[in-house]
């Protein structure tokens, strides 16, 4: 194991500018690339504790997102595939903003405050956008992660989304889905395949779009993609990155705030469905020309609205009494508040503007939609009413109509990327016995009997977004197996990620 001394060595490779002070936010890390080599080792290094700390994979995803191509920055991700846990982020700052001879106290200090166990074995995966300087920073955080012994594996270039796939791909030993990019496009391509068996026949022109990429990663994964979709849904990419520059005069924050098409997709037919990406492709907005040739936006709002639409049909028809709820942000369109609320009868939620206060919020639901203006945003669905759906899309005595519905939302469920919500658990008995999900507790127990000397309990964590589970059986094998075989449980009935055990002696 390298001792800080070491570390402190490695990171004269990766030297502080003098008086740069920077701060961990939503987006992570951004600034001018020139000025992150030593943000990105020590993001590594971080990445290292944090993984030692949840014992779990976690991902580093080195990209600017929308920013202009000079720019470049990096975000951590969470073993759920969700954004890093505030107190880390905190952790982040400091350690960015720390100089040289201080780095050794900063880390001193994470280890003291959370516990970490250095013996702990840590994975990070790693993923870059297409920018210049992207591929040397991404090797600063090998070095940080190299420098506390941390094991890797480099994705290479990969969107922000697919990065995150990975990270719940790995911590759900491949429930969620195969850790690979083709994995990836398998999952989706196969929900949407199945989600077009459903629709009705659409004339030729409903099944194109043309794709703005924004000359980013989006543009290049997306045409690897497109043979996946079997043709039900001819793709035409526009700025590719072959000639134009990342995210300039075009991406999908240029169409927003412009209102007008991008460079590179300036000649469209009347009505022709049209989207733009941006750098990370994890953002996207919908745009179409009318006849008299007036510019539509579909932006996030807009999003929100259709997929709700979408989402509420689907329930009443399946006659599937689940909560359904928008959130949204006080710099959301007050038109689209008023329609979901006074004609689609939807609550809308009203929370701080950030992606975590959004998500945060939506998982009070059984379903919860959020996007901001931006593109950026997701559905929720929680295991109670991913459950209901999937009993009744497999029920053969229910309707006809009904089934059908039902299958038409978990095959949304399977396209859409979903974070699991840890407050699913409830247990009773100071946190000794659970109560719900159903039927957790007694597959706990029949497993425990296996065992000499054994018991095991999980409960949600108070400062995570994670499930603990705890084990103790005769020996260390047994344990560690007990707990790994509790984890799957956990995973399958509460849709949440079991950390490896944490044994009570």
């Amino acid at each position: 194991m390298a001792c800080f001394h070491e570390i402190a060595l490695v990171s004269g490779r990766h030297p502080k500018p003098a008086g740069l002070v920077l701060q961990y936010g939503t987006a992570g890390f951004r600034a001018r690339a020139e000025q992150l080599d030593h943000v990105m080792y020590r993001m590594g290094l971080l990445a290292v504790l944090r993984s030692k700390k949840t014992k779990s994979t976690i991902g580093v995803m080195v990209t600017a997102s929308h920013n202009p191509e000079e720019d470049n920055g990096v975000k951590l991700v969470d073993p759920l595939g969700e954004m890093l846990a505030p107190a880390w982020e905190a952790y982040a700052t400091q350690l960015a903003n720390a100089e040289e001879q201080d780095l050794k106290s900063v880390l001193t200090s994470i280890l003291d405050n959370e516990s970490v166990n250095l013996q702990e074995v840590a994975r990070v995966v790693l993923g870059r956008d297409t920018r210049p300087s992207s591929l040397n920073l991404a090797q600063a955080v090998i070095d940080g992660v190299s420098a506390l012994d941390g094991t890797y594996q480099d994705y290479g270039l990969v969107s922000t989304p697919q990065l995150h796939y990975m990270v719940c791909c790995w911590n759900t030993m491949e429930h969620y889905g195969t850790a690979t990019v083709e994995g990836y496009y398998q999952k989706l391509s196969q929900a949407f395949l199945a989600m077009t068996k459903q629709t009705p026949y659409h004339p030729e022109e409903l099944r194109q779009l043309n794709v703005d990429g924004a000359n980013g990663i989006g543009a290049l994964k997306l045409q690897e993609l497109e043979p996946y979709l079997e043709n039900k849904l001819q793709l035409k990419v526009h700025n590719n990155g072959a000639n134009g520059k990342l995210n300039y005069l075009c991406g999908a924050d240029f169409v927003k705030v412009q209102q007008k098409l991008p460079h590179g997709l300036l000649y469209i037919k009347t009505n022709e469905r049209s989207c733009s990406f941006d750098g990370d492709a994890d953002r996207i907005v919908y745009y179409y020309i009318d006849e008299s040739g007036c510019f539509h936006l579909l932006d996030g709002d807009k999003i929100a609205t259709l997929i709700t639409i979408f989402l509420q049909e689907l329930l009443v028809k399946a006659d599937l009494d689940l909560q359904i709820a928008v959130i949204q942000t006080a710099y959301a369109n007050g038109s689209s508040t008023r329609y979901i609320t006074e004609v689609m009868k939807v609550p809308v939620h009203c929370v701080n503007t950030g992606v975590k206060y959004l998500h945060h919020k939506a998982q009070e639901f059984d379903v919860g939609v959020y996007f901001e203006a931006n593109g950026h945003g997701t559905v929720l669905f929680s295991k109670t009413a991913e459950n209901r759906i999937r009993q009744l899309a497999q029920d053969k005595n229910q309707l006809v109509e009904r089934i059908n519905a039902a299958k038409m939302l978990e095959n949304t469920i399977d396209l859409i990327n979903q974070v699991s919500d840890r407050q699913i658990i409830v247990t009773v008995d100071a946190g000794k016995r659970v109560v719900s999900p159903a039927g957790l507790q007694q597959n706990i127990d029949s497993l425990v009997k296996k065992y000499s000397l054994s018991r095991a309990f999980v409960r949600p964590s108070g400062t995570e977004d994670v499930v603990r589970i705890y084990a103790e059986a005769d020996t260390q094998s047994n344990a560690d197996t007990l707990a790994h075989e509790v984890s799957l449980v956990v995973y399958r009935l509460a849709g949440g990620v079991g950390e490896e055990p944490k044994l009570l002696h």
